[in-house]
């Protein structure tokens, strides 16, 4: 279930082939892609890599799983991370979706979020990393959003968290379980021993988060890990 890579060079090698094979495939079919991108560091590399993808990036729909209700030029917003990352070179055209806004609470960014995200329903890719909580997205333990949010009768898509949770502790804006699992595909990568016990005891049924992306069959998941 876990692919195995020997160095993160080598995973971000093959975590940015699959996601640019999945918006190919995508645009191939019906003439555009979505991609919900991750946020942290560890995805960085794998944006420098996809930046240079071959693709028709005009038609290429781009949003977050999450991000930090910080502005856009904060060091810890996801959304300055894709941007300067992801969305450069030939990837610079393609349409972005933030699920940040200067509004006056995240519950507010996420409302307005909202009908942005459900308009580019399904995904072609759900890219995610995961905490050493065991959290994806901002489906963080503790949260006081988070069981509504994981609740897979969930109404809403996007979601906003209060209250300063994870690392930094900050509010944040989520995807809802619900709206990660409208994708064709997800993409969990992850580097180090201790996230890699995380999944196995996840996907055998311990408690964390991102046991309900693994124990789900509404889109096919792949594990990329390197030490």
């Amino acid at each position: 279930m876990i692919e195995v890579f020997a160095n993160q060079g080598a995973a971000a090698d093959a975590a940015a082939a699959f996601v640019g094979d999945r918006l190919a495939e995508a645009l191939g079919r019906r003439g555009r892609a979505v991609l919900a991108a991750t946020g942290g560091r560890s995805p960085t590399p794998i944006y420098d890599r996809l930046s240079r993808a071959a693709l028709d990036w005009t038609r290429v729909v781009v949003t977050l799983s999450d991000d930090r209700f910080v502005p856009d030029d904060s060091p810890d917003s996801n959304a300055r991370l894709v941007n300067s990352h992801l969305r450069v070179g030939r990837a610079a055209r393609s349409i972005f979706i933030p699920l940040y806004s200067p509004e006056a609470s995240p519950e507010a960014a996420a409302s307005k979020a909202e009908p942005l995200v459900r308009a580019v329903l399904p995904f072609d890719l759900v890219h995610l990393g995961m905490g050493e909580d065991g959290h994806v997205a901002s489906l963080i333990p503790g949260a006081s959003v988070l069981d509504q949010a994981m609740d897979p009768s969930c109404r809403q898509m996007v979601m906003g968290v209060p209250e300063p949770v994870g690392a930094p502790p900050v509010a944040r804006i989520t995807l809802t379980l619900p709206a990660l699992l409208q994708a064709q595909a997800i993409l969990i990568t992850v580097a180090g021993e201790a996230k890699r016990e995380i999944l196995r005891a996840a996907a055998a049924g311990a408690d964390f988060p991102v046991g309900a992306v693994l124990q789900q069959s509404a889109a096919p998941v792949r594990i990329i890990w390197s030490p």
